[in-house]
């Protein structure tokens, strides 16, 4: 009964950490014991990930330009443009290399068997002089260099690595707002767990052939 309980507490604290997944589990089946010990190693790989990345890049979480969350994607690590860019430019600035280099050194000796999304977004500004046809190539091609540099300059797979630009079109702050779109003006590097989506689906029993009395007799 005591490792029943235990197994219950571990599938909620598993979807609770990844958020709507659902799976259903039978009473000892080895099948049922592997996936709650592969979900338990995977979900420990990224609790443990988020708390180096948060020792490593303790000073930039403090001055707001890097923020760490977990959520139904997986661990998203945000860099605030600003800090990798400058305005209008999709070029690495040079002081931004050991940021980053923190952040390849988790990807490559802690999450190694884990896929990488890089992810870039801009305010609602229009683009004006600095070349781009819109704010999605601008985001696009930020996130390329970030996912060049991880790839080219810090030996993450490429294998590993994908890239999307986003452009205006998720923010998560007020574009009316200096402060707000300088929130928007971001990239995110996003470590995906392994576990996907099951469907839930009803569990019926075989069912059970009785012998009759007079056999028993």
């Amino acid at each position: 009964m005591r490792a029943e309980i235990l197994k219950t507490i571990l599938i909620l604290l598993l979807c609770t950490f990844l958020g709507g997944c659902s799976f259903i589990f039978q009473t000892g089946r080895r099948s049922d014991v592997q996936k709650i010990e592969e979900l338990s190693t995977q979900v420990d790989e990224l609790a443990q990930a988020k708390q180096i990345l948060e020792d490593r890049l303790a000073q930039e979480i403090q001055d707001k330009q890097v923020k760490l969350k977990r959520m139904e994607k997986g661990l998203v690590v945000t860099f605030v443009a600003d800090i990798l860019f400058d305005s209008g430019k999709a070029k690495i600035k040079s002081e931004a290399f050991p940021i980053l280099d923190k952040v390849a050194r988790v990807l490559n000796e802690n999450v190694a068997d884990l896929k990488v999304g890089i992810e870039g977004h801009t305010d609602n500004e229009p683009i004006k002089v600095s070349g781009w046809k819109s704010n999605w190539e601008l985001s696009t091609e930020r996130a390329l260099s970030v996912l060049h540099y991880l790839s080219d300059e810090k030996e993450v797979s490429p294998s590993r690595l994908s890239v999307i630009g986003y452009g205006e079109y998720q923010s998560v702050a007020d574009n009316a707002t200096k402060e707000g779109r300088k929130l928007n003006r971001r990239v995110e590097v996003v470590i995906y767990p392994k576990i996907t989506k099951v469907k839930e689906t009803k569990v019926t029993e075989e069912p059970v052939l009785e012998e009759s009395k007079e056999n028993l007799k």
